[in-house]
């Protein structure tokens, strides 16, 4: 079997779990994007999925992207989902269309300040309060929206949450939950609308949608295992 038949496959499998899931949920299939996590991932895996359809990846690391993205496809779509320090805000606000880990108004204001366009993010939420995940805490987030509105670039439309791993998916369920119950109050009471919920992997993308997720970012199950 060639590469890119067993890529097929196993897209084809997550892409009737994600249409599953909205059914069960009454949701449109076109409210749920699906974000390839490419990370570790040689160019030429992203280039089968693309070839396959898709347009959206995810990586961890800058330097990793900065390498990966050059020699990819044009008219791809790349998103930060890492951890990401101020010191590489400026190479990120270059490289990506899109960061879903702004996890502090440091990092907030340091890719403000660098990027040259429109630059959507999504506000990292330690709805868990792990101590081992980075994340604005739940109270702190009304606070970082307020001063996204003196952001010259990034637009936040969105929030991002990553809960403590577990076999159950249904053990997620109360942390994605918490997510999207924060978003809704957070724009009835700040006014700004807040469309995207970036939450769900290869384990668990059935209870995100459920819960709301329009973003579901998919490595494993599209790439297979990591060495």
């Amino acid at each position: 079997m060639s590469e890119t038949t067993a890529f097929e496959e196993r897209l084809a499998v997550v892409q009737t779990r994600i249409e599953r899931a909205c059914a069960a949920a009454e949701r449109e299939r076109d409210q749920v994007r699906l974000l390839a996590v490419s990370k570790t991932k040689p160019p030429e895996a992203v280039e089968i999925a693309a070839q396959c359809g898709l347009r959206f990846f995810g990586e961890n690391k800058v330097q990793e992207a900065q390498a990966k993205v050059p020699v990819c496809s044009e008219g791809l779509q790349w998103h930060l989902i890492g951890h990401l320090q101020s010191n590489k805000a400026k190479l990120a606000a270059q490289l990506f269309h899109m960061i879903h880990s702004v996890d502090s108004l440091k990092l907030m204001r340091a890719l403000d300040r660098y990027a040259e366009q429109t630059l959507p993010i999504l506000l990292q939420v330690n709805v868990a309060g792990d101590v081992a995940k980075f994340g604005f805490k739940p109270e702190e987030v009304r606070a970082a929206l307020e001063a996204a509105n003196e952001s010259r670039h990034c637009e936040v439309h969105g929030l991002m949450t990553i809960p403590p791993f577990s076999p159950d998916p249904e053990k997620t369920r109360a942390h994605f939950r918490a997510l999207r119950e924060l978003r809704d109050r957070l724009e009835q009471e700040v006014g700004m609308p807040l469309p995207e919920l970036s939450m769900g992997m290869s384990h668990d993308l059935e209870v995100a949608i459920e819960e709301g997720s329009t973003w579901v970012r998919i490595g494993t199950d599209l790439f297979g295992a990591r060495g």
